[in-house]
């Protein structure tokens, strides 16, 4: 062994050294927080060839700081519901990183959030907008309000509530939520309103997402989704593969699997399946998305329902057998882990191909380090469903100039964005030892910039 070989390989021991021993005081103090814990393990576990080449990360204590939220802010949200009586749910926000720009990152209500899924989701937003390459950084924020089953006014009154709560921590330059799962464009409308009414002024970039009428970006609605296969193809391509002619599974049939789904087909895939908290549609001549839809914007119905138009196809009501379908592509767009070890053995012995992460962590570190083992395309979420924060970056960049642009503006700025973003993690890999890992690549690019801004900003 050659001297320069055993000086690098004791680098490679002290900064293994130094990354453990940050992932076990994590862990000490956040013992039961297991979502955040896999968040940071994941990325953790990526990062030892940075700081064996970069130590000037560890003697500035990078990871201890970037693992710790800024600022951790819980509430109590009472509301009435339509019969009167007082309900109470618990509020979160968590402002994990602001090197790169204000703390950016969406709402989530839904009865799973705590403290926990919100860390988690928050600490992979900070890697996620660093990745767009915009001036934005990393938050997360929600409530385990649950607004399936309620009445318009029901939501009005809690998200009326829920920024009553918030409003102080949050202002264009400060704080920038946005919607996520079980907040769109109604919810974000009602909280901006409220949000207006406390302030007492109109501050359009204060939330994104909004409505068109007040300060929303066109392709706002369609950004995670359409970025997901903007990222995907860029991935396909370069290994000789496309959409185009692919057999195609989405998970969920939300707002991202919606238009992941509308975009892939218009790129000549056959998407064939998706799927809802209770079970999933087998659909072999191809989705008919309209129908879909219809289903979605009704409000309640299942998506078993969509059988009903369409007899020929076959529900299935047990969700996780999704995986179980043949194809060349998948595309998990619904929630966290929902393809375990177990899952990726079935996607494997079914042909796929590729994996395109459209939700937040939707795949189990087990399950990733299988597909990358049996070199299968793996496009991690923190680069490959970057398309949503990114086009809201877009939205807070149209209320400063208070222009709108077009349609075909956005969607032209999202694809750019969503290219060089494919371009920079794989070229991050590369420089790391890890060519063709994305995984590795979008973890070690979205870290290096906010380190870089961390340093430059001293020790606050």
């Amino acid at each position: 062994m050659s001297t320069i070989e055993a000086a690098f390989q004791s680098k490679t021991r002290t900064a293994e050294h130094y990354v453990q021993s940050v992932y076990n005081a994590t862990e000490q103090r956040n013992p039961h927080q297991t979502e955040f814990l896999q968040a940071v393990k994941e990325i953790f576990d990526s990062l030892i060839p940075v700081f064996a080449r970069q130590p000037q990360y560890m003697k500035h204590g990078i990871l201890e700081r970037l693992v710790e939220p800024e600022k951790v802010i819980s509430f109590r949200v009472p509301w009435m519901d339509d019969h009167g009586n007082v309900q109470v749910n618990r509020g979160y926000r968590v402002q994990f990183n602001s090197a790169l720009g204000p703390y950016k990152g969406g709402l989530r209500f839904h009865p799973s959030v705590n403290t926990s899924i919100i860390k988690f989701l928050g600490f992979e937003q900070t890697f996620k907008s660093s990745l767009t390459g915009q001036m934005i950084g990393g938050g997360k924020g929600g409530a385990d309000f649950d607004p399936k089953g309620k009445s318009d006014m029901e939501i009005m009154r809690f998200c009326q509530n829920f920024m009553t709560e918030l409003y102080e921590h949050i202002g264009p330059d400060v704080d920038v939520p946005a919607g996520d799962a079980g907040v769109n464009a109604k919810e974000i409308g009602y909280l901006f309103g409220q949000y207006k009414k406390m302030r007492g002024a109109f501050e359009a970039g204060v939330l994104t997402g909004k409505g068109l009428e007040y300060g929303g970006s066109l392709a706002r609605k369609e950004a995670t989704g359409y970025g997901l296969v903007y990222f995907v193809q860029e991935m396909l391509q370069a290994n000789d593969l496309d959409f185009n002619g692919s057999t195609v599974i989405v998970s969920g049939s939300g707002n991202v699997s919606i238009h992941a789904m509308e975009r892939a087909a218009e790129f000549g895939a056959l998407v064939v399946a998706c799927s809802d908290s209770n079970g999933f549609i087998y659909d072999e001549s191809g989705i008919d998305l309209d129908a879909v839809k219809e289903l979605k914007e009704s409000g309640n119905e299942r998506i078993s329902a969509y059988i009903d138009k369409h007899p020929h196809a076959e529900y299935i009501e047990d969700y996780t057998q999704l995986w179980s379908i043949p194809s060349d592509i998948a595309l998990p767009c619904a929630t966290q882990n929902e393809i375990d070890a177990e899952a990726a053995e079935s996607l494997l012995a079914n042909g796929v191909k590729a994996i395109g992460e459209g939700a937040n962590m939707p795949t189990t570190n087990e399950a990733i380090n299988t597909f990358l083992d049996r070199h299968v395309l793996f496009a991690p979420a923190k680069a490959a469903n970057a398309g949503g924060v990114a086009v809201s970056a877009l939205e807070m960049a149209q209320n400063s100039s208070k222009l709108m642009w077009s349609f075909e503006q956005v969607d032209t700025q999202l694809h750019a964005i969503m290219k060089t973003i494919y371009q920079n993690c794989m070229q991050a890999a590369e420089d790391h030892d890890k060519p063709g890992n994305l995984v590795a690549g979008a973890n070690i690019a979205g870290f290096i910039r906010v380190a870089d801004a961390m340093m430059g900003q001293g020790i606050i």
